[in-house]
């Protein structure tokens, strides 16, 4: 009996857990959809500002902003890790926190000096155990990013890449490609890099050049407004694209624990069948052999 003690608690512990894990995996279901109606609310402000500085391409180059400048000698550089604030989550921040590290691991071997800025918790525990001390860190704010912790990372790797003290600064993120797979982005945001589009044909280019714009009052005052907006686009872009990233990880990850206890419960059910109709079998036995041996002594 007491294997059947046994047997009983440790469902009754399966079960507990399994109602854990079901209800992680409703409230994540439920913020997947706030996080991704984010994400697509931004993308066409991106995509749009995308499609103003390819159509300055052709007249911008390096010396136009000092945003768009490669240096010639590249001695220092910036990760922006983007991870998440809590576990439970599979494999979402080890994949990217891995990732960042094996790379900036590359780039000590060329002599290349690696600072970071850490958004999330995971993150900055994840350096802070291997002595790393970030230049920027955010916590709490995984779930729910907002504009103004965009703001502040772009505005910091801004400043320095133009006092020519950074010489790359490269975003991290896991990228949400639904509502239940991630892919890791790794995204260069300084120096900006402009995308010329060629055309086709003849035909296609005539389109294009009927649909440039007119810049207003020039090509540089515009480039002065649009490349720091657009390095906070591209910070804040990824904030969110995370942060959506991380409910369906959760999401997943909770399903697939939420199987495996429902599994495990099982399999513990039917050794808990089978035990208890082995003490029946085991007291029936010995009821009859008494019996028997009562009989006998009559």
């Amino acid at each position: 009996m007491a294997n059947l003690r046994d047997i009983k608690k440790r469902i009754n512990s399966v079960k507990s857990t399994k109602q854990i894990t079901r209800t992680m995996e409703m409230v994540a279901t439920a913020k997947i959809r706030k996080a991704t109606d984010r994400v697509v609310a931004a993308t066409p402000y991106s995509q749009a500002m995308l499609e103003m500085l390819g159509n300055l391409a052709g007249k911008a180059s390096g010396d136009s902003h000092p945003l768009l400048a490669n240096h010639t000698e590249k001695k220092n550089a910036i990760f922006i890790v983007i991870a998440s604030d809590r576990g439970l989550a599979g494999a979402f921040n080890q994949q990217v926190l891995r990732a960042a590290e094996k790379k900036a691991k590359a780039y000590a071997a060329e002599g290349i000096q690696t600072s970071y800025i850490l958004c999330g918790k995971k993150a900055i525990g994840y350096f802070a155990y291997r002595g790393v001390t970030p230049d920027m860190q955010f916590a709490g704010l995984s779930a729910d990013p907002t504009f103004d912790q965009a703001s502040r990372i772009a505005s910091y790797v801004r400043d320095l890449y133009e006092q020519g003290k950074v010489d790359e600064v490269i975003l991290w993120y896991n990228h949400a490609r639904n509502a239940a797979d991630q892919d890791l982005r790794t995204e260069q945001i300084l120096p900006v890099e402009i995308a010329k589009e060629e055309a086709a044909d003849a035909a296609e280019a005539e389109a294009k050049a009927v649909a440039s714009f007119d810049f207003e009052p020039d090509e540089a005052a515009v480039l002065n407004k649009l490349l720091p907006a657009y390095v906070e686009t591209m910070v804040y872009h990824g904030l969110i694209d995370s942060a959506a990233g991380e409910q369906g990880a959760r999401r997943k990850a909770m399903k697939s624990a939420t199987d495996n206890a429902t599994e495990i419960s099982n399999t513990l059910q039917r050794q808990y069948n089978r035990a208890r109709q082995g003490a029946i079998t085991t007291e029936l036995n010995e009821i009859v052999a008494g019996a028997a041996a009562q009989k006998k002594e009559e």
